[in-house]
């Protein structure tokens, strides 16, 4: 029981790190595509800018979270002494 629960953490933490992938790239994308033109000057800065950072920020918090339960799920694996043969 306890080796299927590890696989499940870290899947879970596999999951966790492409969907804070996915939300912190569609963040920086969105981004970029708003700074282009105000870079070029022909736009005033946008005031939905800090939502933008702000999403990038959560994919951020995300991905760090699913870093974070793998590693947990890998220690507690070491600790066990590795999956039966």
């Amino acid at each position: 029981m306890r080796d299927k629960t590890q696989t499940n953490s870290a899947a879970a933490g596999d999951r966790l790190i492409r969907a804070g992938a996915v939300v912190f790239f569609v963040g920086a994308v969105a981004t970029l595509v708003t700074v282009a033109p105000l870079l070029l000057g022909t736009t005033p800065f946008p005031t939905y800018m800090f939502g933008l950072c702000m999403l990038m920020g959560v994919g951020f918090l995300v991905a760090a979270a699913g870093v974070l339960r793998s590693a947990a799920a890998g220690r507690r694996q070491a600790r066990g002494g590795g999956q039966p043969s």
